[in-house]
């Protein structure tokens, strides 16, 4: 069975714990603060039913949960586990320090990833001893529903300790993909900005309203992408594949290109897109409305199980 320690038990941590439990694998669950341990216990425990109901989970809830093992202290967490996955704060100064604890406490051939959204791996691992083990395993919120994984390593990351992780993300049931050098951001927050980047630029200018803004993805884009990405997207939309559409609209696409200028989010422009999106979900639905988008997370991700790539 394969030995993986969670460290942070926050939002992102519970998730991975579904995912690998989920897997088969053993999995050792420590925070710092052990009320938060408790809660996210409770949380995996109420998920994993739906999961089941809607196809996810092979295994009863009951015995997907009998493979997550709170435990009282980082040494015990990481002491067996062969990958280790580290979801603190998001911020430099902890992550060295929590790397440093990590890089003592583990084994010494265990891979230590980062769920770090944006933060490099060189930032905080440079000091280590046995740095060439560490590397960022940036999920999507939440990975239990959303599989893909960035593999990013750092400039001395062993290839090797990318490989193992790729593969263990596999088994594991997620999608990797690899980043192969830092940057900030990686690439799935680069390719979210740009199109964050571009309607707030469109809001700004008022040129569409919110809600209409939101539905040129959810009902336009967003369904394509749900199953192929951009590059796919464009190869089937001309005739002649891709070259033919960047020859049959490459001049519109760098006129567009120069109005893109760069965009400030200044407080007037986000108080008015919040109060928009207030006016459509008061602040005490929003959980509600998360359950919903995980629902239909569900639903979405168990249609496309049964469906050839």
């Amino acid at each position: 069975m394969t030995n993986v320690a969670v460290i942070g038990a926050g939002l992102i941590g519970r998730a991975w714990s579904i995912v690998f439990a989920r897997a088969g694998f053993h999995v050792t669950l420590w925070d710092q603060f052990p009320q938060q341990t408790t809660i996210a216990l409770t949380f995996i425990a109420d998920r994993l039913p739906e999961l089941r109901a809607a196809g996810l989970l092979a295994d009863e809830p009951e015995t997907v949960l009998a493979r997550i093992h709170p435990v009282q202290s980082l040494w015990e967490a990481v002491r067996d586990a062969e990958y280790i996955q580290e979801n603190g704060p998001e911020r430099a100064d902890i992550k060295t320090t929590v790397f440093t604890d990590l890089e003592r406490a583990a084994r010494p051939d265990a891979v230590i990833a980062s769920s770090s959204s944006g933060i490099p791996a060189s930032a905080f691992t440079e000091h280590l001893r046995t740095r060439h083990r560490c590397l960022i395993a940036h999920p999507v919120n939440p990975p239990y529903l959303v599989p893909l994984v960035e593999i990013c390593p750092a400039p001395w990351t062993d290839p090797a300790v990318v490989t193992r992780t790729r593969e263990l993300m596999v088994k594991a049931g997620q999608v990797p993909a690899t980043v192969k050098k830092e940057i900030d951001g990686f690439a799935l927050n680069r390719l979210q900005g740009a199109l964050l980047a571009e309607a707030f630029r469109l809001l700004a200018d008022d040129v569409i309203s919110p809600a209409d803004l939101d539905a040129l993805v959810k009902h336009g884009l967003g369904l394509r992408w749900s199953f192929m990405g951009p590059l796919e997207t464009i190869d089937l939309n001309a005739p002649g594949g891709l070259a033919d559409y960047c020859n049959r609209y490459g001049p519109l696409y760098a006129k567009m290109q120069e109005q893109m200028k760069p965009l400030d989010w200044d407080a007037a422009l986000v108080d008015r897109l919040h109060a928009a999106r207030r006016a459509e979900l008061p602040t005490n639905m929003q959980l509600v409305r998360q359950e919903w988008r995980d629902r239909r997370l569900m639903a979405l991700l168990a249609h496309k199980a049964t469906q050839p790539e």
